[in-house]
């Protein structure tokens, strides 16, 4: 079992936590005005990158607070963690 360290509680099993989706995607200021292909672009499609990928993920367990994180998808090590507002830290893979 994979240890997932959160900002707030510290190291927890990564069955307390839950998979948010891709981190720093801004929700559309006038979602009404997108067209249909403008609104199933922000809804279905994300990046996939080989690599160190930022990621959101809830505390669901424990505090229930969201936070980021950045994983290599290659390896499924987490490269940092950070809290929702922050700016994503620097990493390397």
């Amino acid at each position: 079992m994979q240890l997932i360290p959160c900002p707030w509680c510290g190291p927890r099993e990564e069955a307390e936590f839950h998979y948010g989706g891709q981190a720093h995607v801004a929700y559309p200021e006038d979602p009404s005005a997108l067209t249909d292909e403008q609104w199933a672009q922000y809804v279905f499609f994300r990046d996939n990158p080989s690599g160190p990928f930022a990621e959101r993920w809830s505390h669901s367990a424990g505090c229930r607070r969201w936070f980021n994180a950045v994983r290599d998808t290659r390896t499924h090590d987490l490269l940092a963690v950070y809290r929702a507002g922050e700016p994503m830290p620097e990493v390397t893979a």
